[in-house]
């Protein structure tokens, strides 16, 4: 009796061709996040008590320990306020968890590796806005200056400026604008996530209930135990109108005795990238990529960046900008995956450094 071996053969083939070939789609490959500590010499002796030594999250992506003679371009990625850089990476509970995210968007080859990194910027404050202040300290000076000549000694980076990129979201957003636009020689591409505080108008029309609960605040404890507006107002104060003569929180309300304060106004409109963008025009030309983008339903940030659209547009500034359906939170990871990591992979060099 001959027993045919075709039929069986042939239903081989079939469920070869039609079964998902498990062994050709792999796993995307991790990444590995650490915390470690950066000193910052500009940081020490702030009023406000906090550590000079910040805990900073960097990201290395997954060639990184296995590639030792390759070097990566840097991204700098700067958390909102009241974040930290552990809700950022997985370390805390957290609201985001960036190297899934960064992993996720690794996977298509499309999108080239890269290190990033985060520092830590929750303060007393709960947030430093990345600025340069007695009471919290030079925070735009640790950024863009110890902080990357830090990473630059300790991981394998391309330490130029052109291998260098910043982005943030809200705070972070904010941050990425003001050091972006001050150090091109440092960061070449800038990407704004929702950036907060941009125009002089921010908290200009708080009322009049809203400032003398301000004002009443008397303690640290107090501040602590505060609604958001209350806290964002002592951050922003202690940022932009710091005063070390002002004790027990070294700095300047916009309001005192239910009045305005025009110079402490005068000092906040000073601090907006949007009010102080005209003199740096020189400098946002020298950068080889800006873009910027924001949720249509986070109505207030969505119209100052399209009003930084506009002033881009009038320079004949080539950049980037985008309103997408959405608020202020909700689809950040995913603007991050599909939007932020292919706008560096395009803009930042990749090219290895020559050997001495």
């Amino acid at each position: 009796m001959k027993i045919s071996i075709l039929p069986a053969l042939s239903f081989f083939f079939v469920f070869l061709i039609t079964c998902p070939a498990h062994s050709q789609t792999a796993p995307a490959r991790k990444g590995t996040a650490e915390r470690i500590k950066v000193h910052g010499k500009g940081l020490e002796g702030n009023l406000s008590g906090d550590s000079p030594d910040r805990e900073v999250s960097v990201y290395l992506p997954p060639s990184y320990k296995t590639d030792k003679k390759r070097r990566y371009p840097v991204l700098y990625l700067l958390h909102g306020f009241t974040d930290n850089d552990a809700q950022w990476y997985g370390f805390t509970k957290h609201w985001i968890n960036l190297p899934e995210v960064v992993d996720k968007a690794f996977a298509d080859p499309a999108v080239r590796e890269m290190i990033i990194v985060t520092p830590n910027a929750y303060t007393r404050f709960f947030g430093s806005f990345y600025s340069n202040s007695i009471t919290t300290g030079n925070w735009e000076d640790f950024v863009a200056k110890e902080l990357v000549s830090y990473i630059d000694s300790h991981y394998r980076t391309i330490p130029n400026a052109a291998s260098r990129g910043l982005t943030g979201h809200s705070m972070g957003g904010y941050g990425t604008m003001r050091i972006g636009q001050k150090y091109p020689e440092i960061f070449s591409s800038i990407y704004l996530l929702s950036p907060c505080c941009m125009n002089t108008g921010i908290h200009a029309n708080r009322s009049e209930e809203a400032a003398r609960k301000i004002e009443a605040i008397q303690t640290i404890e107090e501040v602590q135990k505060a609604d958001f507006g209350t806290k964002a107002a002592f951050a922003t104060s202690a940022s932009w109108s710091p005063n070390p003569s002002n004790p027990p929180f070294y700095l300047d309300l916009p309001t005192k005795n239910g009045q305005v304060q025009p110079m402490v106004m005068a000092k906040w409109a000073a601090n907006a990238p949007l009010a102080m963008i005209d003199q740096y025009i020189p400098n946002l030309k020298k950068l080889n990529a800006i873009a910027f983008d924001a949720g249509s339903k986070d109505e207030s940030i969505a119209a100052s960046i399209k009003v930084l659209d506009g002033v881009l547009n009038n320079y004949k500034i080539k950049h980037t900008y985008e309103e997408y359906e959405g608020d202020h939170v909700n689809r950040i990871a995913e603007r991050i995956e599909k939007k932020v990591l292919q706008f560096f992979s395009e803009h930042l060099s990749f090219e290895q450094p020559k050997r001495k």
